[in-house]
């Protein structure tokens, strides 16, 4: 079974890659080298690049919902014969909850959210899905989830898409209330769950944490520590991803 892993940015791309590239084990078996080789990346219409590694195919599909579901339906579309996928990743960096998921830490989802996808009333926030205009749940297969989360040490929470970042307290109290046990924001997963859903696939979302969701402060940042982990994660995924089955 082959895997989509669907980034927004080249810098997030190249670290999964560089994760599921080493160590490389010997016939032996026995550790190889960590490192990433070169690879050459294939091109796809529309300008987005994939880059394989082995049962892996890692694409940069753009920054937003909107171009990160473009970019995976593109990809699925013209996914290789006869196989194709058998299921499809969002992967990056992201803010954390605090204190539930600190800087460095990874977050698997066990629901990939549109948080901010719904209208506002004089009574808060209500979702497409309780507007009655689609879903804005996607739920990973709970029993990928939870191996992911326990092989890389992850944070096991629900992961919001959002379009804007969080950069104030009082949208992070908001989306603290309406969403207490999520663990991460990003601004991908839900466009990449949207396009595997159309394609009839499982979709897994993977973050690491480069800021807290909350007050913008920039210079707190620590967006190498989280590509750091981000190929560290992958790593350990690789293995989970590779031996799994498919739905039950």
């Amino acid at each position: 079974m082959r895997a989509l892993i669907v980034t927004a940015v080249t810098a997030e791309a190249d670290s999964v890659v560089r994760g599921l590239s080493g160590p490389v084990p010997h016939p032996d078996h026995t550790p190889g080298p960590d490192h990433a080789p070169a690879l050459e990346p294939r091109s796809l219409p529309g300008g987005y690049l994939i880059h394989r590694r082995g049962a892996f195919d890692v694409l940069v599909a753009g920054v937003g919902p909107a171009a990160a579901a473009a970019g995976t339906a593109t990809a699925l579309a013209l996914a290789p014969a006869p196989a194709g996928y058998g299921l499809v990743v969002s992967a990056g960096i992201g803010g954390g909850f605090a204190p539930a998921a600190p800087i460095g830490s990874l977050v698997v989802a066990d629901a990939i959210v549109a948080a901010d996808l719904g209208a506002e009333t004089p009574q808060g926030f209500l979702t497409v899905t309780e507007l009655g205009f689609g879903r804005s749940v996607h739920l990973p297969p709970a029993e990928l989830a939870a191996r992911a989360a326990e092989a890389t040490g992850a944070l096991l929470a629900p992961v919001l898409t959002v379009s804007t970042v969080t950069g104030t307290a009082a949208r992070t109290t908001a989306l603290a209330a309406r969403h207490p046990l999520a663990g991460a924001e990003a601004m991908e997963g839900f466009g990449v769950a949207e396009a595997a859903a159309a394609h009839g696939l499982p979709v897994l979302e993977v973050r690491a944490v480069s800021n807290a969701v909350g007050p913008r402060d920039r210079d707190a940042w620590r967006i190498g520590e989280a590509l750091t982990a981000l190929a560290d994660g992958f790593r350990a995924l690789g293995p989970v991803l590779a031996s799994w089955g498919g739905p039950s």
